[in-house]
């Protein structure tokens, strides 16, 4: 939209200067660039309608803030996610939203205090039970209960945190204990400022040294 202003005022302005001109080749130059603009002000895609969503947004009121502090337990049959709200208790029952999905769930509050929050769980990392899920409201804290579809123990809520978790296990966890120690000194030397590089490039020309020299046969 202020794109499309700018450009209707430079046609204005061009048209300005031509009612002025009076050479041939000025106005040749300034028609030229008047058909220009026009074409490309008609070429301009309409206004984009508020989408669905942004609807939703503003007919709650006041703004939202995004909920990343929780907590989480459970038991043989859910897993348990309780999320801190101060006077929660006091809203309406349908101010408080959550839909579920095979592998996530959104939770909506309305209008806490003049705030909505809102907390999003994508890639569970197992299926649960949208039928068998539910939250409960309780003083100060909303509780989410995901039903399990089997009844197993998760180690993580979210598949990204076990494949994070895996991958930091990965690092240090080999069979070769060399290994280790390198993965370890990569991720020391790529996190660690000036000093700590310094320190293990010198620890590393003194270990090749050594090695040279047959004072270490195992190559670190």
């Amino acid at each position: 939209l202020l794109f499309l202003n700018q450009l209707q005022k430079d046609l204005e302005e061009v048209k300005e200067l031509l009612a002025k001109a009076t050479r041939k080749r000025l106005r040749d130059v300034l028609m030229t660039e008047k058909h220009k603009l026009e074409l490309e002000i008609k070429n301009q895609p309409p206004p984009k309608l508020k989408d669905v969503a942004e609807e939703e947004k503003l007919s709650l009121g006041g703004y939202t803030v995004k909920i990343n502090n929780y907590g989480w337990d459970q038991s043989d049959k859910f897993i348990k996610i309780y999320i801190s709200l101060s006077g929660v208790q006091k809203l309406p029952p349908e101010n408080v939203q959550v839909n579920f999905t095979e592998r996530s769930f959104d939770l909506l509050v309305k209008n806490l205090n003049g705030k909505n929050y809102t907390m999003t769980f994508n890639n569970l990392l197992k299926p649960i039970s949208v039928e068998g899920s539910s939250r409960k409201i309780k003083t100060d804290m909303v509780l989410v209960m995901c039903r399990k579809k089997r009844e197993e123990k998760w180690d993580c809520l979210t598949q990204v945190e076990k494949e994070s978790k895996e991958k930091e296990k990965a690092a240090y966890d080999t069979s070769d204990p060399s290994e280790g120690l390198m993965n370890l000194l990569k991720k020391m030397y790529a996190e660690g400022d000036d000093e700590m590089k310094r320190t293990i490039n010198k620890a590393w020309v003194e270990s090749r040294e050594k090695q040279s020299k047959g004072d270490i046969p195992m190559d670190i």
